[in-house]
């Protein structure tokens, strides 16, 4: 999440309510795209060791509002050369952090390369871009966080759906989340990028 984007997290915040409100509605395309797309893997084991949980502020960006705009560019790739993944833990879904720039020296709020796992979404995901720009990020939402929350911005992708899918679709995981630092391997997983899978949000 550079510039551009921080203003659509911004805009996506004052949208938390009708995004919730609005969270069994999908469109027909996005429908479709579900029963071709999906596929759900159960979990196998408990948490494990070493994990970590607690509440995060999540809100997305798509292939449409990426900088530069129709672009999966990302600028701390470790997995995927570009914006991506399908969710699992061999390949999750890039999420942008916020990052702290002093003179010539960047620092990530997590490093690139932590994997989360996002029990709403049924996702695993992984840092690999950054959500802020500008010589002083810092200074940004993403940093700084909202209510006390971290912010992170996951990639719900588009780049095979109408913009506005995407757009849709970011609005409504926008919301506090519960997430996994350092999951384990075996969480249940509904595969694919968000917006091509119908963008779901599952309660438990």
């Amino acid at each position: 999440m550079r510039f551009s984007r921080i203003f659509i997290g911004l805009s996506l915040a004052a949208l938390v309510t009708s995004a919730c409100s609005d969270a069994t509605t999908q469109s027909a395309s996005s429908k479709s795209q579900t029963n071709n797309a999906t596929s759900v893997v159960q979990s196998t084991s408990s948490p494990r060791n070493g994990e970590t949980s607690f509440n995060i502020y999540l809100t997305g960006y798509s292939y449409w509002d990426n900088t530069p705009p129709g672009s999966a560019e990302i600028s701390k790739p470790v997995i995927h050369r570009k914006a991506g993944g399908r969710g699992t833990y061999s390949d999750p879904i890039t999420i942008a952090v916020g990052h702290v720039i002093i003179g010539k020296r960047q620092t990530l709020d997590y490093k690139a390369g932590t994997r989360f796992y996002i029990p709403s979404l049924r996702k695993y995901v992984i840092v690999e871009d950054v959500c802020g720009d500008g010589h002083r990020p810092q200074d940004g939402p993403c940093h700084t966080g909202r209510n006390g929350l971290p912010w992170l911005d996951i990639y719900v992708d588009g780049s095979r759906s109408r913009s506005g899918d995407a757009t849709q679709c970011a609005r409504r995981i926008t919301s506090v989340q519960n997430i996994i630092m350092n999951p384990g391997r075996d969480y249940p997983v509904v595969s694919g990028p968000l917006t091509e899978t119908g963008c779901q949000v599952f309660s438990g």
